[in-house]
């Protein structure tokens, strides 16, 4: 049986608010249905029954499908189970505020219980308890302000007693130290410590227990001491008095779940039962309990009492959190339990396995397989699934003969239907049984038939990971035989897919409202775009660009058949029946012959009736110079859907760009042409590679004379420069770069050196290969492969790098025992110089499986990492849409932008560089479309196409548009003035002839109907990029954060030029900077120079920057032992200080010694000459002269003469473009070197967000947020939209402090305790919000899908507004002040 649909028009009731708290006794006993005291489970006759007021009474439920509850009499699906309790014989500690009991114990009198506050402390803060609208965060601040305020207070106001620290002391044990603290002075406390010297005189066995003089506190004690907490003083310890008090944290009397929770397996096996942990844990506790109650009834001693009593806090603690930590082995329980909160808590746990995500119904998973018959937008559906998969239909006169027809064939014949629920009587039918014919016959209106999955269905289609939201999208079923997922290949893309034996998943939605949004928001014609940048995802992909290409080459022709059987190929389905306007042949005679470019043009324009007239004018990959006269053919200019030269390749059919020929139909003409046009293609490719044949052979890649000839003269020019800077190394003339030893530069030429081989290589094959070979042809038009996977088969394999260097030492001072020690040369170093091809040598297939473990270690690890990135960013931007206001809020309406990304513009509709508009693309487009509509009118000079474009843009409609649209639209036809006003001066156009038809106007022509069509076009563009009220930004914004952070390397990559400036990148660079972490692994800070062009003036400024130790410029520091005098003498290096231009003199170093830890003082220290110091040691009572100095002589070269101590060095970097030097910093202190002489202050930059936050503020933090994820990510080649990443900033930002996503920065955003428990730290997040009696108004995501609610963002941000019809009556109270209030007056008229 299928559960009831869920809709939610159907509810009177919703729910409003969550609120946490702590039971009383009382309560738990006024919730419970029986008192549990049996503590045996069955009773022990033969039949196995619960025994009654046992643990497994059926008065609690049931968890057997034969027994029904005997409280409500239901069934085990119905009854949703009732409570029962247990009284504990003592009070015990609740391990969940084991914590906060020790605080509010700390907060109150250990003998009057009064809080520990003066009179005019405690009235301050009941007047901040009592603001209105107190947030959880500040009730938690204001309680530790409370908490260190009554800390201080020793000496109880009211009683007069003292009180000292409370701590935990052992598991469970509170004690009060009243010792502690206060002075001996104090009155109180002398006589107590005289008290004990007394005793220790009469007693000497006591003394050694003198250290432990604390008050043991019980649970009994600490309860008498709550339950005397004035109801006054609860506020204070920020309790909710209306939720609960103090003394419930202390457990006398716990709940016994229902059955239905904990049900009793019988094991077919062996006799007997297995019981759930629970049931096992509450037994225990009932056996203690009676043991207890026995000792008591017996006046047992108080040391059997005390273990008992130990015994039941363990146990109590362990049924609610079994991962109880520091339980003596003594007591150690035998087996792992699983208590309450493990059941909350984790990916398994309540919150994120049941309530958050859930098991569905109506779903299916297989295998998927390839097929370019299926239109972008459908899947073929196996005939199984079609069956078993069923949608419930509604019987109206529209459908009731096929309703009929669908009952008739029953369950086993497709299309047909399994269910029936006649709507009059409400129940269900299953027809695989019973007399069909009948059943069919009697269907009325109003019944629903649980029909099978057709042609048509919409279904969402879903493949795991799911990253971002195109990885599940709706198509349109179509049932196929066979048992695989069938779809187009063009839609892998944004699902990741291949077909190496994937699987996906299908869901059916149930509803007309369900499947219409589905297609709607969800359908992938509607997701050809991604909104992480705006580029097409759903493109051609492998076979069909490679079809393409081969298509469009010039030297392709067909006669008429072949050119009308490839057309025939694209027509199937809806456009079976489609007009075909043959174009005129390219060739006419000896016979007519059609080129390829023509035939390809068809799928663009198959007709005169169709509208799409593209036009794209684009460098090719291989351009090489004149445009259309492209040696290569790698121009490709397209004239109203006419290719006129140039040859299809990724870049113009393929995804990742916005410059291919389906963006331009889609942005042009709708998302509709674009997805016919990839259908047509998707066959049209096939079709013809079907019958030009194209394949891979050994013969691809066997290497010609001329290629091995070319190959052997590289590697042996390589390895002789190699080997020359081995030389250059052993005979000591290499010079190192900037911050490098020299073996790190020799390292870093090397590889450089090697690295090149490879490419020159490729180049090499690419020059030398012919061109019909298919790797070639494959890498040249991008379908799969490049240059380098030919040069790896055909020429060599390279070097081979692990994390970026040459191979390392693997044996003793080599890389395998094959080579000799110390060897530097290539081989040695893994160097491949064989290519797959001829096979590579075992030391050389050793290194290559070196680098390819790499390769494997590196991405598993990156999942994991990226995974719970993601899952952090989604959980803390999840809750972010946007307004009708236009700003972007969080759900309790906390602004974080005011208009999102400062011009409310989607960043999927983004056709140009961040802008909703190409303009020079869209130029050639109004061109092209309008040549012949305007051939008449009069070319424009420069002066009046300005004019035209200042009238237009000042009309109303034009008022609402960003400025930066307008400025970029100006500057772009001021562009264009000035080049038609070049064009007319230089063939001097006007001066002799008005005549407009004149051919020399035709230069450069604009005309009026142009210009207005342009900016129509744009305007209209603009409008349609706006973002729509209810976009779920903040969870596309972390999505497209997340996502390419899946197809980053984890590596760390040099940076600016400098070999041994190492930068984080990748991964973990971007988890530095969304954790906001307070010490990144490599700060950075930039800082330009005042003069930027002298070198001499940067080594300056590095010197008072870097830091400089006395021992790297002394020659020499040596003991020197004369006979009245022992000193540590120091030589300076001058020529060294000289050249690195440090400005440091003995009088400056002797004023860094004195000022550091030394404990030396100037009169020790003798300046002898400009070069030579003596800092002498003077003894002291604890140490010897001899000791003291050679102190002196270890710590002295560590001191800090020069430089900012927390700066290791400095490098200075020369601009290539511009040759300006700036200085890189490595290392802390922003605001040290701002201060420094010589820097720019205004224009220093650093890369870490907290440094930046805490010298420049949160403006310049979140710029910096904003900056380094768009460097890591491009130094990626990924590309995200600017208006993600200020997003994220403005989220960290926002509260006016830096805020990382993670469990703590989520804290701060965060109200709601429901989705702080479904994020992590589940349990405590519960029991915090249970001691404050939080509540929680549920809006966020998170809460509404925990607790079933639409959630208030997407299609369910609206609000519908009811008018009443009779206005309501207004009743006038008397006033106590009668005065005339103007506004308005109740009388009518």
């Amino acid at each position: 049986m299928v559960k009831e649909q869920f809709r939610e028009t159907d509810l009177a009731k919703k729910i409003s608010h969550v609120t946490f708290g702590s039971m009383s006794p009382e309560q738990i006993q006024r919730a419970s249905h029986i008192h549990v005291v049996n503590k045996t489970l069955y009773s022990q006759d033969a039949r196995n029954k619960p025994c009654p007021n046992g643990v497994l009474d059926h008065r609690m439920g049931t968890s057997e499908k034969e027994n029904s509850c005997e409280t409500c009499g239901k069934v085990l699906a119905d009854c949703v189970g009732h409570f029962g309790y247990i009284d504990l014989e003592l009070p015990v500690y609740h391990v969940g505020h084991f914590r906060t009991i020790i605080t509010v114990l700390q907060m109150i009198c250990k003998s009057c219980s009064s809080i520990l506050l003066n009179e005019e402390q405690k009235e301050s803060f009941h007047r901040a308890i009592k603001k209105p609208g107190l947030t959880y965060l500040q009730k938690k601040a204001l309680r530790k302000r409370i908490y260190d305020t009554c800390r201080k207070l020793k000496t109880c106001l009211v009683c007069g007693d003292h009180n000292g620290m409370v701590k935990k002391v052992g598991l469970f044990r509170i004690a009060h130290d009243r010792s502690q603290q206060g002075r001996k002075s104090e009155a109180i406390l002398k006589e107590r410590v005289d008290a004990f010297d007394l005793a220790v005189k009469a007693n000497a066995e006591i003394a050694n227990l003198m250290s432990k003089n604390y008050d043991v506190l019980n649970p009994l004690i600490v309860h008498e001491l709550f339950k005397r907490i004035k109801e006054l003083d609860v506020p204070l310890l920020l309790m909710n008095s209306e939720v609960g008090r103090p003394e419930d944290l202390i457990l006398t009397r716990i709940f016994v779940p229902p059955i239905c929770i904990r049900p009793s397996v019988v094991s077919d096996l062996k006799s007997g039962t297995n019981e759930d942990d629970i049931t096992m844990k509450l037994t225990e506790i009932m056996m203690v309990n009676e043991i207890i109650q026995r000792l008591r009834s017996t006046g047992a001693k108080m040391q059997m009492y005390m273990e008992d009593w130990d015994y039941v806090q363990l146990h109590v603690a362990l049924l609610y959190n079994s991962e109880t930590s520091g339980i003596p082995l003594s007591m150690q329980p035998k087996k792992k339990t699983r208590g309450f909160v493990q059941r909350l808590k984790g990916k398994q746990g309540r919150f994120r396995g049941n309530l958050s995500g859930k098991r569905v119904d109506f779903s299916a998973r297989t295998v998927i397989s390839p097929d370019p018959n299926m239109r972008i937008d459908q899947v073929a559906v196996p005939v199984h699934v079609a069956k078993t998969m069923t949608y419930p239909e509604r019987v109206c006169a529209a459908n009731l003969a096929l309703m009929q027809k669908l009952v008739r064939n029953g369950c086993d014949v497709h299309p047909g239907a399994n269910f029936i629920k006649i709507h009059s009587t409400g129940e269900r039918k299953f027809l695989r049984y019973g007399n069909r014919n009948h059943i069919a016959n009697s269907l009325r209106y109003g019944d629903v038939v649980e029909r099978h999955m057709m042609d048509g269905d919409v279904v969402l289609f879903n493949r795991q990971p799911s990253l971002h939201k195109l990885s599940i999208q709706a198509f349109y079923a179509k049932v196929m035989p066979n048992r695989t997922f069938r779809f187009n290949e063009c839609c892998c893309g944004p699902f990741g897919a291949d077909f190496d034996g994937d699987e996906m998943n299908l869901h059916l939605p149930q509803t007309e409202e369900a499947k219409a949004e589905a297609i709607t928001l969800m359908g992938s014609k509607s997701n050809i775009i991604t909104p992480r940048n705006g580029e097409p995802l759903i493109a051609a992909i492998q076979d069909f660009i490679t079809g393409a290409y081969l298509m469009t080459q010039k030297d392709v022709f067909f006669d008429r058949n072949r050119a009308c059987q490839l057309i025939a190929s694209m027509l199937v389905g809806k456009e079976a029946t489609m007009k075909i306007d043959l174009p005129p042949p390219a060739i006419w005679k000896p016979c007519q012959l059609w080129t390829g470019k023509q035939v390809f043009s068809l799928l663009m324009k198959p007709n005169k009736e169709c509208p799409v007239k593209i036009n794209q004018r684009m460098k090719g990959k291989n351009y090489t110079k004149n445009e259309d006269l492209c040696t290569n053919d790698s121009f490709i200019v397209i004239h109203n859907s006419e290719i006129m030269c140039g040859y299809m390749d990724k870049a113009t059919l393929g995804s990742g760009s916005k410059q291919t020929i389906f963006y331009l139909i889609l942005r042009d003409y709708g998302e509709q042409a674009g997805a016919d046009a990839m259908s047509r293609l998707a066959r049209l490719s096939p079709a013809f590679l079907s019958h030009h044949g194209f394949s891979i052979g050994i013969g691809d890649v066997t290497p010609g004379e001329g290629l091995i000839k070319k190959k052997e003269v590289l590697l042996n020019t390589g390895y002789s420069t190699c080997d020359g800077y081995i030389r250059d190394l052993e005979e000591g003339r290499l010079q190192p770069q900037p911050g490098c030893t020299e073996d790190e530069t020799l390292e870093a030429k090397i590889l450089k050196e090697l690295s090149v081989i490879r490419d020159h290589a490729g180049d090499v094959c690419f020059k030398e290969l012919h061109k019909t070979n298919s790797p070639l042809n494959m890498a040249i038009c991008g379908s799969k492969g490049s240059f380098i996977n030919i040069s790896q088969m055909i020429a060599c394999v390279g070097q081979q790098a692990i994390s970026g260097t040459r191979v390392p030492n693997g044996f003793e001072d080599r890389a395998l025992p094959h080579f000799p020690r110390f060897s530097k040369d290539p081989a040695a170093r893994g160097f491949v110089s064989n290519s797959f091809y001829t096979g590579l040598t075992p030391t050389e297939f050793f290194f290559h499986t070196m680098a390819g473990r790499e390769g494997l270690v590196d991405t598993a690890v990156k999942t994991a990492e990226t995974g719970y990135m993601q899952r952090r960013l989604v959980k803390s931007l999840e809750d972010l849409c946007l307004q009708y206001d236009s700003t972007v809020r969080t759900s309790v309406g906390e602004v974080v932008q005011f208009i999102y990304g400062e011009d409310s513009l989607d960043p999927a509709a983004m056709e140009g560089n961040d802008q909703p508009v190409a303009y020079g693309r869209l130029m050639v487009h109004v061109k092209a479309n309008l040549a012949s509509q305007c051939r008449h009118e009069p070319s424009l000079t420069g002066q009046e196409v300005l004019d035209q474009v200042k009238t237009i843009l000042e009309q109303p409609e034009w008022e609402k548009v960003s400025s930066r649209l307008k400025e970029d639209l100006n500057s772009f036809f001021q562009d264009q003035a000035k080049k038609i006003d070049q064009a007319h001066s230089v063939l001097k156009v006007g001066m002799f002839s008005k005549q407009s038809h004149n051919v020399l106007s035709q230069v450069e022509r604009l005309t009026r109907s142009q210009v207005s069509k342009y900016l129509e076009i744009s305007l209209d563009k603009y409008n349609r990029a706006l973002i729509e009220p209810g976009e779920a930004v903040g969870a596309i914004c972390a999505q497209s954060i997340g996502e390419p952070g899946t197809q980053m390397t984890l590596k760390t990559f040099h940076f600016a030029g400098v070999a041994s400036m190492n930068i984080t990148q990748g991964v973990p660079r971007i988890k530095e900077i969304i954790n906001a972490s307070k010490t990144i692994s490599t700060p950075i800070i930039t800082a330009k120079l005042e003069n930027s062009l002298d070198e001499e003036f940067a080594r300056l400024v590095k010197g008072r920057i870097e830091r400089t130790t006395l021992g790297e410029i002394s020659e020499y520091l040596e003991e020197v032992y004369i006979p009245d005098d022992c000193f540590v003498l120091v030589k300076l290096d001058l020529n060294r200080i000289r050249l690195l231009k440090l400005e440091v003199s003995p009088e400056t170093i002797a004023a860094s010694i004195v000022a550091s830890k030394l404990k030396v003082n100037y009169p020790d220290i003798k300046i002898h000459s400009e070069a030579v110091f003596s800092v002498s040691a003077n003894a002291s009572s604890k140490v010897s002269m001899y000791y003291r100095l050679q102190a002196l002589k270890k710590s002295l070269p560590d001191i800090t003469v020069r430089g900012i101590p927390s700066v290791t060095r400095a490098v200075i970097h020369k601009s290539d473009k511009s040759g300006k030097y700036k200085l890189l910093i490595e290392g802390d202190n922003l605001i040290g070197v701002m201060g420094t002489q010589g820097v720019l202050g205004a224009k220093c930059k650093s890369n870490n967000t907290h440094e930046v936050w805490q010298t420049l503020g949160i403006e310049a933090a979140r710029s910096t947020i904003m900056k380094e994820v768009t460097v890591t990510m491009k130094s990626h080649g990924m590309s995200i939209d600017a208006r993600h990443t200020m997003l994220l900033a403005d989220l960290m930002t926002y509260r006016g402090e830096v805020l990382g996503i993670t469990r703590y920065g989520l804290a701060k955003m965060k109200e709601s305790v429901l989705m702080l428990a479904s994020f992590e730290k589940t349990a405590e997040h519960l029991f915090q919000a249970a001691y404050f009696g939080q509540r929680d108004a549920i809006c966020g995501v998170s809460e509404c899908i925990i607790m079933g609610i639409p959630m208030n963002l997407g299609t369910g941000i609206f609000k519908l507004l009811y008018k009443a019809e009779n206005p309501p009556t207004i009743y006038s109270r008397p006033v106590l002040l009668d005065f005339h209030t103007p506004e308005y007056s109740l009388d009518p008229s």
